[in-house]
Parts: C-alpha cells; structure tokens; sequence
C-alpha cells in the first residue's frame, strides 16, 4: 500500500462511486446515521448522467415525469448535502487491502488513503477515464502541455491552442478560446495567439448549432480547422513544441503547439476492481440480493457494477439495492443493535438528521 499521505482517513464507510446511485447510497447510509466518503474518477458527481446523457430526458425515475440527467444529479447532490458525506473526486481507487481487524485499507491514484469499516461500490460500468492519445513521448507533458478529458486548461494567453475532438466539449472549447477578450487586466483572460481545431474527417458529431458556430469562426479567421491526425511530436529538451500531422491528402505538417487539449471524451472500465478478489460473472461482481454484499464479508455492490438472478440494469433498481445495502451494512458495523426501520414521515430522529425538525406542512 502507497504511503503517499501521512496518515489514512478513518471511515465507517467509504462508497466508489458517484453516479445516481453512490449519491443515493450516501443518503440511504446517513438515513442509518453511518458516515461516508464517496471516491469518483470524474471531476464532478453523477457518472453516466453526467458523461453519457446530461441534457436528454429521463422518464422512469418515480415521481418525477420527466428530467434530464443532469437535473436528476443535482436533486440527488441536494438530497444528500444533510448527510455531509467527503468527497474525493478525481481519482480512481487502485488498491485495496484487508486488514488484521477485519477494516480495509484503499488507496487512491491521488495517494489518498481510507481506513474503511465497509466498502460500497457503486462503480457503474466502471471508472470513466479519458480516451488517451497514445503517442511516443507525450507521458512527460502529462499535465504540463497536454491535457486531456476532464482536465481543466492553464492560462492559454498568448498560447498556440490545439484541440483534439468532434464532439460538442471539443468544439465548444476551441469557440470559447477564440472568444475570450482581446484586451483584459488579467493577462490570463486574454486570447491565445493561435487556435486550431483538429479531427480525422470534416464531420462531427456535436451539435448542428455548435458545427455552425465553429465554421463561421473559421471563416472570420479566429480559429482554424485542420483534417488529420497526430502521428508525432516535437520537442525542445521537456517543452513541446510542435506536432507532426498527417493530413488528408497523405502528406504531414508541422504544428507550432504550446497547449494540446485532448478531448475524446471518457470511456468505461472496470479497472483494478477485476483484482480486488471478488467473485465476478462476466465481469461483474456476484452479490447476495439479501444485503447486497459481495464474496467477501463487508464489501458491498450496487448499480450497474453487480448481478445476480433477475438482474436489471436500471437506475430504479440501483436505488432499491442501495437502500438494502444500507441496511446490511448497518447489521454489520452494528451487530449488537438490531437495524430500526423507521420513516421519513414520522421520525423525529430523521427530521433532524435532514434538517426539517420542526417544518411543518
């Protein structure tokens, strides 16, 4: 286990995952006065919703007719916000390891280190990771020059900006660079000195609007767009400086490239959960419908990352297996206190924990 952070965090709890159902999971634990922290690959809650489907419409959530998906994730950001959980986003948990007290300890791609009582994985289809451009030499401008997904730009003044992308988060980034102010008190707000676009056709698939407004930049020569691909860089010691690019026609051109933004989108992958040592059925985790409980005691899988009988990948049942995963982690953290039932309704005791004690209709 890496020893990166003095000292691990202690948690009854720690829940991978914050999709739909790691934010219900976190609120159906706090319902159970059981403390959490929530670990995500994405630089923000709500999974899926959020990557795959922000803004297309959701019909069988109960009670709620129709919304999108980034409105389901924001209700279940505000539902949970009483129960407090931490959150440790941006980061992937690579490791875990049981311990002599039964607690187990994780580690993190951020050097983050938990001491958990229980684990509840609500990975989904597995940690969203960015599609990477593979490339002979690029590891050592990692995070320096280049970026890719989820990765916020440095200051682009006075920088050649190439984008990488087809997809309304490639081209709306290359229009809001050409469009930042020419003249500004914030050196950091002012243009780059160049903007190029760059895809391996002319056909996109962001919007018609988006695909509009990015050729009208290219007409006003604010921007330019380029058909090709990457095939090399160029570099002066550890700076890069340019890229080598392949173009339709089959020849290349060099690129002068100070800042590359990446943006391919993310991609799914179970990861290191395929070696935690869990029973898995076509690369997911087995579970007891009981308490949801994995083959190994006090490790918990709910959502689109688990199976068994009957299993159905819908948002709905990953909330019912979140709230029985609650109550089995309860009785197990809890074994000498029988787990009460109670209700939103009517405990005095839940009102507090949410907030409304002492609302009235």
């Amino acid at each position: 286990m890496s020893d990166l952070q003095s000292a691990p965090l202690c948690t009854d709890a720690l829940v991978i995952g914050a999709g739909p159902v790691g934010l219900f999971q976190a609120f159906q634990l706090g319902l159970l006065e059981i403390g959490c922290h929530v670990v995500d690959s994405l630089s923000e809650p709500g999974g899926q919703c959020i990557e795959l489907y922000p803004d297309k419409p959701i019909y069988d959530i109960p009670a709620v007719p129709v919304c999108t998906g980034r409105e389901l994730v924001e209700r279940l950001v505000t539902q949970v916000t009483p129960m407090a959980p931490v959150f440790h986003l941006s980061q992937q948990v690579t490791e875990i390891a049981t311990q002599h007290d039964g607690r187990f300890e994780v580690g993190t791609s951020s050097g983050t280190r938990f001491l958990a009582r229980s684990i509840l994985i609500a990975g989904g289809v597995g940690a969203f990771l960015p599609r990477q451009l593979a490339i002979d030499g690029i590891a050592r401008h990692l995070r320096r020059q280049v970026f890719h997904s989820g990765e916020p730009l440095p200051a682009t003044a006075g920088q050649h900006v190439v984008v990488l992308g087809d997809d309304d988060a490639a081209l709306d980034c290359a229009l809001a660079l050409t469009d930042a102010p020419t003249e500004a008190s914030d050196a950091a707000a002012q243009r780059p000195a160049s903007v190029t676009l760059m895809h391996r056709r002319d056909a996109f698939r962001a919007e018609a609007s988006t695909v509009q407004r990015m050729r009208a930049a290219c007409a006003d020569a604010r921007m330019r767009f380029i058909v090709g691909q990457v095939v090399g860089l160029e570099s002066s010691g550890d700076t890069l400086t340019g890229l080598v690019v392949a173009t339709a026609d089959g020849g290349s051109q060099p690129i002068r490239t100070d800042l590359l933004a990446v943006l391919w989108g993310l991609s799914p992958r179970l990861g290191p959960i395929a070696d935690w040592g869990l029973q898995m059925e076509r690369k997911q985790l087995v579970v007891n419908t009981e308490t949801f409980e994995t083959s190994v005691p006090g490790i918990f899988a709910v959502g689109d990352v688990n199976t068994y009988p009957g299993k159905k990948k819908l948002i709905v049942c990953g909330f019912h297996e979140a709230t029985l995963a609650a109550y089995g982690t309860a009785a197990r953290l809890r074994p000498d206190r029988p787990v009460q039932l109670q209700y939103t309704t009517t405990s005095t005791r839940l009102h507090q924990l949410l907030g409304v004690a002492g609302h009235k209709d």
